[in-house]
Parts: structure tokens; C-alpha cells; sequence
């Protein structure tokens, strides 16, 4: 981590990026599959469908993040109208053998979809576990690269946040860019994502620099990226870093060395709302990044709180969206409700929090909103869309 520059240093305190969607509700029933049931048991909607939900309960490192999860799930569940849910919590103790073990013992014992596990390695070992009987996982995981066949992610996607902000930059005639990214397994998957992203949307990536965790790589990734400004005429420059690496550092030190943000966009890939003491440095104002719904997100704050006595842990609303999704499926009365099909309607589902849907391939898409800092203040630009033909 850096050694100096104290003030950057306070603003790139440890956050966890939050990603949550609740209140789901099937969007489109019209859109619904029909046909011979694939990629997923029968279920007989009249009856309590069991729900088995995956978490590394007995793993010391995981904190309150198990019990968060729990609590989000079970507050989902009491939320649902007219479904039966038989909701089953087994401890996968943070191991992909355990996980498997329990994942297998979940089908044994009733269970439909999995819901969790937590930790990648888990998640894909708990879907190989259940693969030949038919049942899907929904995992808490983020890595894109994991998903397909009978497991999906529910977490937040580099992909999909990478290709909203480059699409509304192509809008604002920001036709060129530069990336800067931390030399991380983080770091370098957001590039690739930025680039893609450019690909789609007709921008003209003229370079990337990558650096280390301290000043003077940061600073000559900085004079390369100054380099394909004045030289290449990028417009904006992507940045994949976030307040818990060096972003703080990096957002202060490219005004004071020459990338002027009032006449270089900034953009950031992830959430720069998360530590509202870091406004105040310059690099911050005027910048673009991503949030969901804000309002839904203080919404399943509080009333997670008022039940349980705590602020829900930042990834606690995955639990939320992944029981309520399945809910509104069984919600609708088909026997096929949760096969890979089902789970896959194009419309997706409808949440406070924005649309986001399953997509065949295991990912997800999510509806984000492009967000700025004015006078230390997050404004929002572009809303969320409502629905995925607006994006």
C-alpha cells in the first residue's frame, strides 16, 4: 500500500462495494418460457418448494457476512405473498468439499436450487455436485468466468458496469480513452472489461497503463496516460480502482501532475459514492461512476436494521435478490418455474433496486444509474433504466 500522501491515504480506506437489488418481482409474466421443462427439476408450486441456501457459516474469516446473508434471505421470504418457501441453511464451512458435501446433501434432501455458495471455488464445486440431478446455483460469486451450465452469479459484474459507462461516454461524444489499472487479478479483469465495452460502443481505447501500489509506479503510469492524452487525443480516462486499493492516491495525484479533469473525463469503474470523505479530493468532482438505486439501497438498509439490529453487510442483498427471484417464479404457478429457462426470461426482474436478469451464460446484467460528484454532493445523470430495451 502507499506510504505516503496521508490525506489520499485516509479517503482510500478498506470499503466493500455494494451491489444490492431487492423487492424482486417477476417483470413479465407474457415472457415466461413454455415448452418441455429443461436445465431444471418439476416442482409443484402448491406445495412449499424447499430452498436450500449455502454459506460458510463455521468460517471464521467470513465475520458477519453468513449471518447477514441468512437474515437477508429470511427476511425475503417473509416478504413473499401467496409462495411457500421451505427455506434450509447449510454450513459449507468456506471449503469446496464441504460445499459440494452439503450441496449434495441439500438435493437429498429435498431442495430445488441452491442459493450460495459464497466463495467461487465453492459455488463451482457445489454446481458440479448437483449437475446430474438437474438443479441450478445461484451463487453469490462475481467472477463471470465461473458461470454456465447449472451455475450462475448474482454479483455485481465488471461487464455490465464497464458497459454502461462507456456507452453513456460514447453519448456524451467521448469517443477515445486511456485506461489506468492496478496491477491486480482485479485490476487487470476491469481493463479487459473497459476494452470490450469500448468495442461495442464505437470508442477507440489508444492505450492502458497498468501500476503497482505505490507512488512512483502510480506516477509513471500517470506521465503515460498524460502521454496519450496530449499525444493520442484520449478524451477520458478509465480508471479500475477503488477505495479500498489506490484510488484515492490516484485521483489525487493525476490533477497535481497534469490531467486536468475539467478538460479529461475521469471515469471510474467502481463506486466512488461509497466514501463521501474522499469528495473533497479533486479528482472526485465531476467524475462518472455507477450506483444502483440509491433510494432502494437505503430502503433494505433500514429495514434490514430496524428487524435485525444492524446494518446489513454490503453484499447481504444477494441473498435477497436470489430468494425473491426464485419466489416470483413459483409465484407464478408453473411447474417449470425453476429450470435454467425460467430463470433466464429476457425481461429479468423487477426490484427497487433496478431490472437485472440471469443470462444463459451464468452472468447477469444489472440496471445502473451514471452518477457524478458536484459542490462534494452525488448527483445522478443518467437514472437507471426500467427495463432492458432501454439499454
Amino acid at each position: 500500500m502507499f506510504t505516503l500522501l496521508s490525506t489520499a491515504r485516509k479517503a482510500a480506506a478498506k470499503i466493500i462495494a455494494v451491489v444490492s437489488v431487492i423487492g424482486l418481482a417477476a417483470c413479465d409474466p407474457s415472457m415466461m418460457p413454455s415448452g418441455p421443462t429443461a436445465g431444471g427439476p418439476n416442482i409443484d408450486t402448491q406445495k412449499p418448494v424447499r430452498v436450500a441456501l449455502l454459506l460458510p457459516k463455521s468460517d471464521q474469516s467470513a465475520q458477519s457476512l453468513p449471518r447477514d446473508l441468512e437474515n437477508a434471505a429470511r427476511m425475503a421470504v417473509a416478504d413473499l405473498q401467496g409462495v411457500q418457501i421451505d427455506l434450509q441453511v447449510y454450513d459449507t464451512g468456506g471449503t469446496p468439499t464441504q460445499a459440494a458435501a452439503v450441496a449434495t446433501q441439500a438435493v437429498t434432501d429435498g431442495a430445488k436450487i441452491i442459493i450460495g455458495p459464497l466463495y467461487q471455488q465453492n459455488a463451482v464445486a457445489a454446481s458440479q455436485a448437483v449437475a446430474a440431478s438437474g438443479i441450478n446455483v445461484l451463487s453469490f460469486s462475481n467472477n463471470p468466468e465461473i458461470g454456465g451450465g447449472n451455475l450462475f452469479v448474482l454479483g455485481d459484474l465488471f461487464d455490465t458496469r464497464a458497459n454502461r459507462l462507456v456507452n453513456f461516454a460514447a453519448r456524451q461524444g467521448k469517443r477515445s480513452g486511456a485506461i489506468m489499472y492496478e496491477n491486480s487479478t482485479g485490476g487487470q479483469l476491469g481493463r479487459d472489461a473497459i476494452a470490450a465495452a469500448a468495442a461495442r460502443n464505437g470508442v477507440s481505447i489508444v492505450g492502458s497503463a497498468g501500476y503497482d501500489l505505490n507512488a512512483q509506479s502510480l506516477s509513471s503510469a500517470i506521465s503515460q496516460v498524460r502521454g496519450m492524452i496530449s499525444q493520442a487525443g484520449a478524451q477520458a480516462v478509465f480508471l479500475t480502482d477503488n477505495w479500498d486499493q489506490g484510488l484515492g492516491v490516484a485521483l489525487q495525484l493525476m490533477p497535481e501532475q497534469g490531467i486536468d479533469p475539467a478538460s479529461t473525463q475521469y471515469v471510474g469503474l467502481s463506486r466512488w459514492d461509497t466514501r463521501p470523505d474522499g469528495f473533497n479530493i479533486r479528482g472526485v468532482e465531476g467524475g462518472w461512476f455507477t450506483v444502483p438505486d440509491r433510494n432502494a439501497l437505503a430502503n433494505f438498509q433500514s429495514r434490514f436494521q430496524a428487524q435485525f439490529g444492524n446494518t446489513p453487510h454490503p453484499l447481504a442483498g444477494l441473498a435477497f435478490d436470489g430468494v425473491a427471484a426464485v419466489g416470483a417464479l413459483i409465484g407464478q404457478g408453473r411447474s417449470d418455474a425453476l429450470t435454467a429457462a425460467a430463470l433466464t426470461q429476457t425481461a429479468g426482474f423487477q426490484g427497487t433496486g433496478g431490472v437485472f436478469r440471469l443470462r444463459p451464460d451464468g452472468t447477469n446484467e444489472r440496471a445502473l444509474a451514471i452518477a457524478t460528484v458536484r459542490n462534494k454532493q452525488v448527483v445522478i445523470l443518467d437514472p437507471s433504466p426500467t427495463r432492458f430495451g432501454g439499454f
